[in-house]
């Protein structure tokens, strides 16, 4: 059965039925003969719908047994699969409701530490504290044994540690601003100083530090000019702030009690950072300086200052010849202000720079310089402040 049965014209031999047009349409019979009747497929029974009568008033000039829609084999069995299933949709079975899952315990409130917050979200220190132990430790046990041994290894100590932290400060100078310090004077004169400090005092300092500036500007003039004052004047700077500085540290060494005075300055330093560490940790709360160094608390400064005084007044007791212990009180107050000014200092630069740490050669410190930037600026407060109070010795 194809499309063209579509409004069939009647057969010559058709006799219509009588009565009413209605009735006829009711009891029309089938538009084929009795041999085209054995050769079709039986038609599935397709109920009324409303659109029958309208569809029926739509074709009323065709024929009367032509009135309904006479579909293909694929239609009949899709409309056969149609009528069945379900007429409705209420009548579709439905899939069981999922069991509910009983709701997650809550999880035990996390036990708060002294200064606020939990253990899982307080730093601890956001470096390998093992690490920095341990090279901690292994510093100190060379600089005490140098100290105590033979000055003139501890002075070999300092010119070292004076040379790496310049190679630090002008690589990092030259990789994040294109500065171009020459290292190469920079070093010598270095090294040159620290050995002028020590055996000349504070004159052979100033004049090694005089002849390290004037070599850092003829040495630059062998390179193009363009650049030339940023990297003259970045070298005079390096110059002053690294081996300039350290030369107060052999000039303490001169003295007869030189090494106590030494361990005395290194002492009251280290305490004082990490006072400023342990008291920041547990109650810092209000900022100390948040554009240079946001880490730094207002209470860390004053465990700063706590430790380093009280370390002061035993230092200078027991240890300083002819020290008093209210003298080491006014020497840790002096140490605690300018390591947290030159811990500062040092932070300025390495935000200037854009960088974390000078260098990466301390594992759990950073560099040389990220161990020197405290250091540095207590040198000469030190040396002063007990030159006043005891003599140079």
């Amino acid at each position: 059965m194809n499309d063209s049965s579509w409004g069939a014209p009647r057969r010559a031999d058709y006799v219509g039925g009588g009565g009413p047009p209605e009735q006829s349409l009711l009891s029309a019979g089938p538009a084929y003969d009795q041999h085209d009747a054995q050769q079709t497929r039986p038609m599935p029974i397709v109920p009324d719908f409303p659109d029958a009568g309208r569809d029926a008033e739509d074709h009323g000039g065709r024929d009367q047994r032509g009135r309904r829609q006479v579909r293909d084999d694929r239609d009949s069995d899709q409309g056969a699969a149609r009528l069945s299933g379900p007429l409705f949709r209420d009548e579709n079975p439905q899939e069981p409701m999922p069991s509910p899952q009983p709701a997650p315990e809550p999880e035990p409130p996390k036990r708060k530490r002294a200064g606020g917050g939990t253990g899982h979200d307080r730093k601890r220190a956001g470096r390998d504290l093992r690490a920095a132990i341990g090279v901690g430790a292994g510093l100190g046990v060379v600089i005490i044994a140098s100290l105590f041994v033979v000055k003139a290894l501890f002075v070999g100590v300092i010119a070292v540690a004076v040379v790496v932290g310049l190679w630090e400060l002008t690589s990092r100078l030259q990789e994040r601003k294109q500065i171009k310090a020459p290292l190469v004077p920079l070093a010598v004169g270095g090294a040159a100083m620290v050995v002028a400090g020590y055996a000349r005092g504070a004159e052979g300092a100033w004049v090694a530090m005089a002849l390290t500036s004037l070599a850092v500007l003829i040495w630059r003039m062998t390179e193009p000019p363009e650049g030339y004052l940023k990297d003259v004047t970045a070298g005079i700077f390096a110059a002053f702030y690294v081996p300039f500085l350290a030369t107060f540290v052999a000039m303490m060494l001169t003295a007869d009690d030189g090494p106590q005075r030494v361990l005395t300055f290194l002492l009251l330093t280290v305490v004082s950072d990490t006072g400023a560490y342990a008291v920041g940790w547990r109650f810092g709360k209000r900022k100390l300086a948040p554009r240079i160094s946001p880490g730094k608390t207002r209470e860390g400064l004053l465990g700063a200052v706590g430790f380093a005084m009280a370390v002061g007044a035993l230092c200078m007791q027991f240890l300083i010849d002819d020290g008093t212990w209210w003298q080491g009180l006014l020497l840790g107050l002096a140490v605690a202000a300018s390591a947290t000014l030159g811990d500062l200092g040092e932070s300025m630069i390495k935000r200037d720079l854009g960088i974390k740490d000078m260098g990466t050669l301390l594992p759990g410190h950073g560099g040389i310089m990220d161990r020197l930037d405290s250091l540095l600026p207590t040198a000469p407060v030190v040396w002063l402040l007990l030159v006043i109070f005891v003599g140079s010795g």
